[in-house]
């Protein structure tokens, strides 16, 4: 069974689809003209912009609990280990892939607020809705609902909770139990309030958390100035093979570099579109954006944190699969948190585990609050297929299951837990990568819309019979009503 699950992840997670996400990320930065550089100011403007309302959450609220799901162990073990099986030339080209990912990022995002629904009050969407209202294939839509909810509400957050039981216990020797039960109440209170009290907590945690990693990291940085021009000039002349040490392994930087950034920023793999379809705003294209810049925020600001306080203290090892090490600073250790924690310890002695451990909490938690939310709509749009008006026992039963998933992961962890998921995430990737490409049509003219009305001087309002676009059901027939309900409010 476990040589069979592996098989099936290896075929998953082939190079085909790494190939999948780089050609999907450039055709849409091409069609767009580079958006992610063109509308870089109105990114960046339009976090704020968006108000929450009885249905809907607010951008910046939906950029955060984006994050939550992009942001997580990944950015402390996913950069260590592209440094140790690539070399410095990896963190390169998971900035590259970040760049480019925040086209598809803007795709994904924008065909969820395009095909949302207001379900029970409250505002739904993402791939499942996309497919069906998009493309018109149920049973395609069916297969990714499915397949989500299996592996974000079921497979992974065992693991991810995992992740923080064990750095809990290393750097405080508390105990995995005691951390599971405070685990599960933490997150029962979170998601038993429902989406806005979701929304509310990764509002907070989020940027708390992001913004705590990246000082620490210019921290360090500032301690180890004089280094500074030199791991720039390793990280560029590593990427391209141009460095003594590294020459021979520009393969494995390219190689390492680009599936660590595609699995740490997501974009494009379908997860991201669900808390973009939550957010309250007139224009489908504005989340769009706002949700291209989190791509970079996770990839540019948090992976690069890590990268920095590895590289500028040398905390590293560097040994390619196959071939004798290349740098062994570390001595015989497996590749992962402790590079960071031993940076961390280079400026504060003892301080390494204790710092690690709390950002994978932070990092960990949030994710696991992402994939309940991503669980949760997947849950209720099959309840909307089956036309089970009240549902909610089965959101009922996702909660319960989740606490207890999350609580059995703390205690027991099984790499074919991990493995199981990540056939998961991958088969999402598949499915989502092939839609949002059969979606271009609509995505292009949703972004072509928007920047004529924002040329014309209008604050963009999204009207999809001008455009031509069929099964948008939400802004056909509701949203004129709640808008200009809200106009006259203000």
């Amino acid at each position: 069974m476990e040589k069979f699950v592996e098989w099936l992840n290896g075929i998953i997670w082939s190079p085909a689809l790494v190939v999948l996400c780089i050609v999907t990320g450039l055709f849409y930065s091409l069609l767009t003209r580079f958006l992610q550089v063109r509308h870089m100011k109105e990114m960046i403007k339009q976090m704020f912009q968006g108000k929450s309302s009885e249905a809907g959450i607010s951008s910046f609220q939906a950029l955060s609990l984006a994050l939550s799901g992009r942001v997580g162990t990944g950015n402390i073990a996913g950069v260590a280990t592209a440094i140790a099986f690539g070399g410095p030339g990896a963190v390169f080209w998971m900035w590259l892939i970040a760049f480019i990912g925040a086209g598809s990022a803007f795709v994904e995002a924008a065909l969820a607020q395009v095909y949302k629904t207001k379900q029970d009050g409250q505002f739904r969407g993402g791939p499942a809705y996309y497919i069906e209202k998009g493309l018109n294939m149920k049973w395609y839509a069916v297969l990714f609902a499915v397949v989500t909810v299996l592996a974000t509400g079921v497979l992974l957050p065992g693991v991810q909770a995992n992740s923080i039981a064990e750095g809990i216990k290393n750097a405080f020797g508390i105990s995995p139990t005691v951390t599971g039960i405070g685990i599960v109440i933490l997150l029962g209170v979170i998601i038993f309030g429902g989406v806005k009290r979701i929304a509310r907590a990764a509002e907070w945690i989020v940027p708390f958390m992001a913004l705590g990693y990246i000082l620490m990291a210019l921290f360090i940085v500032f301690a180890n100035i004089s280094e500074l021009p030199h791991v720039l000039g390793l990280i560029f002349r590593s990427a391209f093979g141009m460095d003594a040490a590294f020459g021979g392994i520009l393969g494995a930087a390219i190689s390492w570099g680009v599936k660590r950034g595609i699995y740490s920023n997501e974009a494009g793999q379908g997860t991201a579109p669900h808390a973009a379809a939550a957010a309250e705003v007139s224009h489908p294209a504005k989340q769009g954006l706002v949700q291209a810049f989190s791509v970079y925020v996770d990839t540019w600001f948090v992976c690069s944190a890590t990268a920095f306080m590895i590289l500028i203290t040398g905390m590293y090892n560097v040994t390619p699969e196959g071939k004798a090490p290349i740098v062994q600073k570390l001595g015989d250790v497996e590749p992962g948190p402790i590079f960071t924690q031993k940076a961390v310890e280079t400026v504060f002695p003892g301080f390494g585990a204790p710092f690690v451990a709390i950002a994978l909490f932070f990092f960990a938690f949030t994710t696991i609050m992402a994939y309940y939310y991503m669980a949760e709509t997947n849950i209720a749009y099959m309840a909307r297929l089956l036309k089970l008006n009240k549902a909610n026992w089965l959101q009922y039963a996702l909660k319960v299951a989740m606490l207890a998933v999350v609580f059995y992961g703390c205690i027991k962890t099984a790499k074919l837990a991990w493995t199981l998921g990540d056939i998961g995430v991958g088969s999402m990737a598949w499915l989502n990568l092939i839609a949002i490409l059969l979606l271009t049509k609509p995505a292009l003219k949703v972004l072509k819309d928007y920047e004529q009305q924002k040329k014309a001087g209008k604050d963009p309002v999204f009207d999809p019979v001008k455009l031509g676009i069929t099964g948008a059901d939400f802004w056909e027939k509701e949203y004129p009503t709640s808008h200009a309900k809200a106009v006259n409010e203000d």
